[in-house]
């Protein structure tokens, strides 16, 4: 990933706070990952549904943005298929469609045994604005 787009990314106050951490990202793909500590959790001591939300949606936000041109999502939908307590968590980003200005997402979202946890399908809007940080 070149350097403009790493300090757009790292911009993103709030996937900072939340402790999101790209590992591979290119125009198209992502993934994301991030260790779980006692803040992720909800009050039944699992992994909160909002902290897996923002997981998925920051990893298309990085595979949509890494074309170079702001993108921001318009449309998300989220199942929850399986709980976690701890450990790192994975997201995938992979393009399923591209019409411009918009894209189409699927994310998975898995433990660091592979088990699916939740999967996210989103698109995001291609703006004429490219990313200059």
């Amino acid at each position: 990933m070149d350097e403009k787009l790493q300090r757009y990314f790292n911009n993103d106050r709030f996937a900072a706070m939340c402790g999101l951490e790209i590992v591979e990202c290119r125009p198209g793909y992502s993934r994301v990952q991030v260790q779980i500590n006692d803040s992720h959790l909800n009050g039944a001591g699992y992994v909160h549904g909002g902290l897996l939300f923002t997981l998925a949606d920051f990893c298309l936000g990085t595979a949509a943005n890494a074309y170079g041109h702001i993108a921001l999502s318009v449309n998300s939908n989220i199942t929850f298929i399986a709980k976690s307590s701890g450990g790192t968590l994975i997201a995938e980003a992979v393009e399923i469609g591209r019409s411009n200005p918009l894209f189409t997402y699927d994310v998975n979202i898995f433990s660091e045994t592979g088990e699916l946890l939740a999967h996210f399908t989103g698109m995001a809007y291609k703006t004429q604005r490219e990313i200059d940080i």
